[in-house]
């Protein structure tokens, strides 16, 4: 589910326009199911579990075993040597697997879109993967265009300016990775700055015999491309990352290096958070899906949703204190995997006495 989610959002488009030949699409699919995976484990495991244990106990195989003189312990070790072997996989892939895949994917998405970046160009279709700009081409022949409509935007995503032109011709500049857009017959209208939406201040229509834009594409080509987050460093790279960080000379704006130190620490946290999550599940889950006791399917799904999304709900809130470091949410990203751990113990220990 995970993967095809994320195969419509990103890579459908360019397979539809015809950036993405089907043998890189394959590939790039490959490296997504390892970019998920972190994601899928705890959901995958914590489901599983429910619904073996539930259906195990709807069908009295639990009351069997425990009639037979064998533990609640003893009965869930299976389940907790699961959840062991699962963290230390979901660690794997935090840490090495996930960081590698997100550069390879990155790249070879990068270089096969640079084979044809012309492709960018959709025609009938709003245009919006360069930035600061929104484009709508009613032909293209090759390089030639006609009918071109274009929005400009400010920080905010607000028109500052827009026009329309009769003819238009696109080229792309290898060594700075863009397109070069040259228009022709422009007629345009630029509103105010400080407050485009309103329209108070009468806009400033004009025209031009010839206008050329530069379409920045540093999100896939340039010097941004491959600059690496620390969500995508190995755990060398975090630790290489850290150590360069805290030899960092006073230069640097004390806020910024602040942030840049707490990213990196964040990122190593959450990766390891997330590892232990997958066993924190297993743990609550043999306890719930024992109680839970029904064959039904979707009480024992309902049950591992909810949880997920309580999970996942909570990490979100803490990402949103991203840029506050003084908050520490490097350490606050545990939390929610240690109350679910403590929530698994206690009913654990609480089923054991029954």
């Amino acid at each position: 589910m995970l993967v095809v989610g994320n195969m419509l959002k990103d890579l459908l488009p360019f397979v539809m326009g015809g950036q993405v030949t089907p043998a890189t699409f394959l590939k790039l699919v490959v490296l997504l199911a390892q970019i998920v995976a972190s994601y899928a484990l705890p959901m995958g495991v914590l489901t599983g579990v429910l619904l073996v244990l539930g259906r195990m106990s709807a069908q009295n195989e639990v009351t069997a075993m425990r009639a037979a003189g064998l533990s609640i312990g003893y009965i869930a070790q299976p389940v907790l040597l699961l959840g062991l072997a699962g963290a230390v996989a979901c660690a794997f892939i935090n840490f090495y697997s996930m960081p590698k895949s997100k550069t390879a994917y990155k790249r070879i998405l990068a270089e096969a879109i640079q084979r044809n970046p012309l492709s960018f160009i959709v025609p009938k279709t709003f245009i919006r993967d360069f930035r600061g700009v929104v484009l709508y081409v009613g032909q293209k022949n090759d390089s030639l265009l006609q009918d071109v409509w274009m929005w400009e935007l400010d920080e905010q995503n607000r028109v500052v300016r827009s026009g329309r032109a009769a003819t238009g011709k696109v080229a792309f500049d290898d060594a700075e990775g863009r397109l070069v857009l040259t228009l022709g017959q422009v007629s345009f209208e630029i509103r105010d700055k400080e407050n485009p939406e309103t329209f108070a201040k009468p806009v400033q229509p004009g025209t031009s015999a010839e206008i050329t834009i530069e379409l920045r594409m540093d999100r896939l080509f340039g010097k941004q491309t491959m600059r690496q987050k620390p969500g995508w460093m190995t755990l060398e790279e975090l630790f290489s990352e850290r150590q360069r960080l805290s030899s960092t000379t006073s230069s640097v704006l004390p806020a910024k290096l602040a942030q840049e130190r707490m990213n990196v620490s964040y990122a190593m946290n959450e990766k390891a958070s997330t590892a232990v999550a997958v066993f924190a599940f297993a743990l609550l889950a043999v306890p719930l899906g024992i109680k839970i006791s029904r064959e039904e399917t979707s009480a024992n799904l309902g049950v591992a949703l909810l949880l997920v999304m309580t999970y996942y709900f909570l990490t979100v809130c803490i990402e949103w204190l991203d840029g506050r470091p003084e908050l520490r949410p490097d350490l606050l990203i545990w939390l929610p995997v240690m109350s679910f751990l403590l929530l698994g113990l206690v009913l654990f220990r609480r089923m054991g006495r029954v």
